[in-house]
């Protein structure tokens, strides 16, 4: 009777045990993580400065051996810091130095299941995983992951920048979900997504008058499928969800996969009171290391001219591309890309005559290719060669001979972990190959830079071709291009796909609509806009009318950048960026305005302080002109930027 009396207590007392908390804190102290196993969920919380960013959010796992995500105690934790110090060449960076604290936490579930949760937390970001030990005995040794708990859940007062996820299998030739799909700017949490399947990374948050969220994720490759946000949840908040089944046309699974011990990728926040640390983050880079060693000694980034993106199909042929290797030469730049159907229009035979010429004018070839001939119906060619390991790796060697810089692929299936593998897979073999690697119609980088030497920049958005194809998206370039240096642009680099420099979307540069945003606002682009090569989208037509200030602009556009700062800027409404050019260390400063109406924004650049710099302006007729000025001692400068218009400061 007294053994009962005594085990009766003993589990009341379990039962009633206060929860378990536990804190991490950024280095300067003033970004706080609590973590928390009260009820048996287990939550975590952010607060910047003492004010609460996000709410208690559940953290978990479901697994094919067993559920994580309820029933779950805090049994012990591991604090201990972080330093890295590393360069990259395809960032806005060239230097990154982090630190960070971090800790590991042993949780566990009432029959016995442990995961471990690692926090990493800097002054401006937090990112968390999940690692998964083998358990009892040692077994299992593999496993399913089959959902995740974990959640953000903002204040009540937050509203959302966020793109929704489209179903599987629609849109032109059943190719999407693309990542292509419109921002809403400042929407209520409570709006549902447009085809009610969630929202795409990254997903950037307006907390009120506490400041800014930009959630993503980082460190996904073959071995883990990518994930989303689901709608919001009034008690949950957004949940990480994982691909829909219909993806990469149903086949593989929409769930991960993993070896234990094994880990999840990073889930990342970067947190501010203002966009700056959005902006300028690197927390993509600095939790995750390379998977392999550069064949090359360094891949070049430079600039590319492009038929494609107001010729169209029909340029694809010989002697139009010779014409747009002479506009590369002429300019100075390094690249040309060479889009789909040269495998019908120009042919094998064709192409190597076409690398010949180029190496010639000191050009190098970047190669379209369809990712899939299984995954939809996209008809470009050359189609079922980078989806089957034995015709790309021939492909490569192929294209190694040419001398061939780089291929784009495009038109991937979605998000499964069998499609990260294609990715992965491509990455690797053009390595071996000293070749780079550009992707569209794609998912969003995570980390790649830092992870894949020859991995140059991804598509992943809405891009240039869309003003292009409609008036609606020719409307809407100010409203997209000032919201990617907060969201795309600032987890990885952003092949836009053009300083559209056409006035008009159309070859004799005279028919169709126009493009409504300024030149100067386009060249101002190739600063806010960040992706080591870079295209000019120039033409004959439009080489024939720009004005000199507008061509020297275009002769030296770097995409090296040593260093990046914010400025100013709304998400929408403007954005002004500085860079500096890895290669002259000189500062570049580019404005940009989406809206109907001029803005006037006054910024600060120390390091121009007292120099004579170079103004480009727009006049009254929206032609770009050119005049020197002196910054002031104290650096600040007062911009004026017209509406859907440009400026840029060149030291």
């Amino acid at each position: 009777m007294k053994k009962e009396i005594l085990l009766g207590a003993l589990l009341a007392a379990a039962l009633t045990a206060p929860a378990m908390e536990k804190t991490v804190k950024s280095p300067d102290g003033n970004l706080v993580v609590t973590v928390n196993d009260d009820g048996g969920n287990l939550t975590y919380a952010v607060s910047l400065d003492g004010k609460q960013m996000l709410l208690p959010s559940r953290l978990g796992l479901k697994t094919d051996f067993g559920d994580l995500t309820s029933g779950l105690t805090i049994k012990s934790s591991k604090d201990y810091p972080v330093e890295k110090h590393y360069d990259m060449t395809r960032t806005k960076f060239a230097h990154i130095d982090f630190k960070a604290n971090a800790t590991d936490i042993q949780v566990e579930t009432e029959k016995g299941l442990k995961m471990t949760v690692t926090f990493v937390v800097d002054n401006n970001d937090v990112a968390f995983r999940y690692t998964l030990p083998r358990q009892k005995k040692g077994d299992p040794k593999c496993a399913v992951i089959e959902s995740e708990a974990s959640s953000f859940l903002f204040p009540s007062e937050t509203t959302t920048f966020i793109c929704p996820q489209i179903t599987p299998m629609t849109g032109w030739e059943r190719t999407k979900p693309s990542y292509e799909e419109e921002y809403k700017a400042d929407a209520p949490m409570t709006d549902k997504s447009q085809y009610g399947v969630g929202y795409t990374f990254p997903c950037l948050f307006h907390v009120g008058t506490k400041g800014w969220a930009l959630v993503s994720e980082t460190g996904v490759d073959g071995q883990y499928c990518a994930s989303r946000l689901s709608d919001f949840d009034a008690k949950t908040g957004y949940t990480v969800s994982y691909p829909q089944q219909g993806e990469n046309n149903g086949f593989g699974s929409n769930t991960a996969s993993i070896m234990l011990p094994g880990s999840t990728p990073w889930r990342t926040i970067a947190i501010g009171q203002t966009l700056k640390p959005i902006a300028e983050t690197t927390i993509q880079y600095s939790v995750v290391e390379p998977k392999y060693e550069a064949s090359e000694i360094n891949y070049h980034p430079g600039r590319y001219t492009w038929s494609w993106i107001i010729w169209q199909d029909n340029s694809c042929n010989y002697d139009d591309q010779k014409t747009f290797i002479d506009l590369a030469n002429k300019y100075g730049y390094e690249y040309i890309l060479v889009d789909a159907l040269w495998d019908k229009q120009i042919g094998r035979e064709g192409m190597e005559k076409l690398a010949a010429y180029a190496k010639q004018k000191n050009v190098k070839l970047m190669v379209w290719y369809n990712s899939n001939g299984a995954e939809n119906d996209a008809p470009q060619g050359p189609r079922g060669i980078m989806n089957n390991s034995i015709k790309r790796k021939q492909e490569m060697k192929w294209l190694h001979k040419l001398g061939v810089a780089a291929i784009k692929v495009d038109f991937f299936g979605g998000d499964k972990q069998e499609t990260l593998r294609l990715y992965e897979d491509i990455l690797s073999d053009a390595n071996e190959y000293g070749i780079g690697v550009i992707f569209h119609g794609c998912t969003i980088p995570r980390g790649w830079e830092r992870m894949y030497p020859n991995y140059i920049g991804s598509e992943g958005a809405l891009a240039s071709e869309n003003v292009y194809f409609t008036d609606h998206h020719a409307r809407q370039e100010g409203f997209e291009m000032t919201m990617h240096p907060f969201s795309r642009n600032a987890i990885g680099s952003f092949d836009w796909g053009g300083v559209l420099m056409n006035d008009y979307m159309s070859k004799d540069n005279h028919s169709r609509h126009p493009r409504y945003t300024s030149r100067l606002f386009e060249l101002a682009t190739a600063i806010t806009n960040q992706c080591s090569i870079n295209c000019v989208a120039i033409t004959p037509q439009s080489d024939s009318v720009i004005n000199n200030a507008e061509r020297d602009f275009l002769l030296h556009i770097p995409t090296s950048w040593k260093d990046t700062r914010f400025l100013d800027g709304y998400p929408t409404k403007y954005v002004v960026m500085a860079r500096q050019d890895a290669v002259s260390g000189k500062w570049l400063v580019g404005g940009i305005n989406g809206m109907q109406k001029p803005v006037v924004t006054s910024i600060s650049m120390k390091e121009l302080a007292g120099k004579t710099v170079t103004l480009l302006y727009e006049n009254k007729n929206r032609q770009t002109m050119r005049k020197t000025m002196k910054i002031g001692k104290d650096g600040k400068m007062k911009l004026a930027i017209p509406a859907m218009g440009g400026v840029v400061i060149a030291e």
